[in-house]
């Protein structure tokens, strides 16, 4: 019997790997989900804010009680809120109204507090990224806080390589492709990483919105897949750690998710959406006897007011 679960923290990772059953790879192959809703917040980002505060806790960067800070699109917010009120740190976080509102009320829900950036008609784009980032950085110089700064931070990476471990088992190591959307690319490299190190033959394939088309060379525009692409290239991505970089629009990262929830019962976002469009692509190139495991990233019920 496995142990109990001592508090809420406790519950984060060890997620479920599931099969797709009708919505299959035309070529054949087996596509499997990386069900990370069932985290507590609902997202993978639980990962990532644990190991973030408790790392800098460790070396003495956030003391007991000390403030956390961090610009986000939403789901890393609430996972620190989360991470926050059970370690007793408060928590300010800087986000814009261009991401859903249910995650703006969970942070407030959970104790945070909040500063929003106004968008471009409810767009992600370059400027809003980095508006939010200088919003964070005034933030830190008011209050003295420790600033987790997810987009430099290589504290998350070793979240990442527990979750590509995880992988690794549930599938016995009979893996042949990987597929992630890129934020702050740091899910994407983390389980890369360890995966390869595995089998330096799995494909990785990461994808970015056809709209900001940055890292594959294109120029930065605005698009409405939350999450993922910040429209400049992000500090931890690193040239290689990708066989590939697939383009997927808003509009098929929408129509995929809703396919996900009426065909598969699933109901995740729209990066999961993208995932799944660049996945049943890459499948095609590997062939019928392929395994091929994407990330649903969360729950879709972040984004009720979006749908």
């Amino acid at each position: 019997m496995s142990e109990q679960p001592r508090q809420i923290l406790d519950c984060i990772g060890n997620t479920r790997l599931l099969p797709l059953r009708r919505l299959p790879s035309p070529a054949g192959a087996r596509i499997f989900l990386k069900l990370e809703s069932e985290n507590p917040t609902g997202s993978m980002k639980d990962r990532m804010a644990l190991a973030m505060v408790e790392a800098a806790e460790k070396d003495g960067r956030l003391p007991p009680g000390g403030w956390v800070i961090e610009y986000t699109g939403g789901s890393t917010g609430v996972s620190l809120a989360l991470v926050c009120a059970v370690k007793g740190h408060p928590l300010h976080i800087v986000t814009s109204d261009a991401f859903a509102r249910e995650k703006i009320d969970h942070v407030r829900i959970l104790g945070a507090r909040l500063r929003i950036i106004a968008s471009d008609d409810g767009r992600m784009t370059e400027k809003l990224t980095r508006d939010m980032i200088a919003a964070a950085a005034s933030v830190m110089e008011e209050t003295g806080g420790f600033w987790t700064d997810q987009l430099n931070n290589t504290d998350q990476l070793a979240a990442y390589h527990r979750m590509a471990e995880e992988i690794w088992h549930q599938t016995a190591g009979r893996i042949d492709g990987f597929v992630q959307s890129v934020g702050t690319a740091a899910s994407l490299r983390g389980i890369a990483e360890t995966l390869r190190r595995h089998n330096p033959r799995i494909r990785i394939a990461a994808v970015e919105p056809t709209e900001s088309p940055v890292l594959s060379g294109g120029p930065a525009g605005a698009h409405k897949i939350d999450g993922i692409g910040a429209g400049f290239v992000v500090p931890l991505w690193q040239n290689g750690i990708a066989d590939r970089i697939e383009r997927v629009s808003t509009a098929e990262a929408k129509d995929m998710a809703l396919r996900l929830a009426r065909e598969e019962g699933l109901f995740a976002g729209t990066s999961t959406g993208a995932n799944l469009v660049a996945a049943l692509r890459l499948a095609r190139e590997l062939g019928p006897d392929a395994t091929l495991v994407t990330v649903m990233c969360d729950t879709g019920m972040k984004y009720l007011s979006k749908s």
